[in-house]
């Protein structure tokens, strides 16, 4: 079965938000806060000081529970799309709600603010409608995710014009 040219896809990419903790160091950091606080709360005990040492069993719950709510934000994600009808971006929250956005590909256009020395965002523009993305994305990432997605779409332009009888 051959694929119908409306259904070339030029450019796809899930952005994702960065976790610089994967779960064998998050097991070995909280191995190591328990451990820490453990011989901490020891010690308060041995001179009489026995509710502190139930205070370093709760640091250690809250730095667990903390970094199990960011583990639990990290599960969303933004799908950009690029194919010869639509430019879409699918974006799904860490709670699984969905929503979709859909751009004509010929009208859209990809731009990008600085808002300060280290800070700009991506938005797709078309007919009145602005819609920003990627920000889950460092201001470098999405300078490099703006230049490739510029190209899928001068690449699909110049090849749909091409393509034309």
């Amino acid at each position: 079965m051959q694929d119908h040219p409306a259904d070339r896809l030029w450019f796809d990419a899930v952005l994702t938000p960065h976790r610089s903790l994967g779960p064998r160091a998050f097991t070995a950091l909280m191995v190591a806060v328990a451990a820490v606080s453990f011989a901490a709360g020891v010690l308060f005990l041995s001179i009489g000081a026995w509710p502190v040492f139930g205070f370093f069993g709760l640091d250690v719950l809250l730095v667990w529970f903390a970094f199990r709510a960011n583990y639990r934000a990290a599960r969303a994600f933004e799908r950009v799309r690029l194919t010869d009808r639509d430019l879409t971006v699918h974006c799904v929250s860490a709670k699984g709600a969905a929503r979709q956005f859909r751009f004509e590909p010929g009208w859209a256009r990809i731009e990008m603010r600085e808002m300060s020395e280290d800070e700009n965002e991506i938005a797709i523009a078309s007919h009145g409608r602005r819609f920003v993305f990627a920000r889950s994305l460092t201001p470098g990432e999405r300078l490099d995710l703006a230049a490739a997605l510029r190209g899928a779409m001068a690449l699909r332009r110049d090849n749909m014009t091409t393509a034309a009888p």
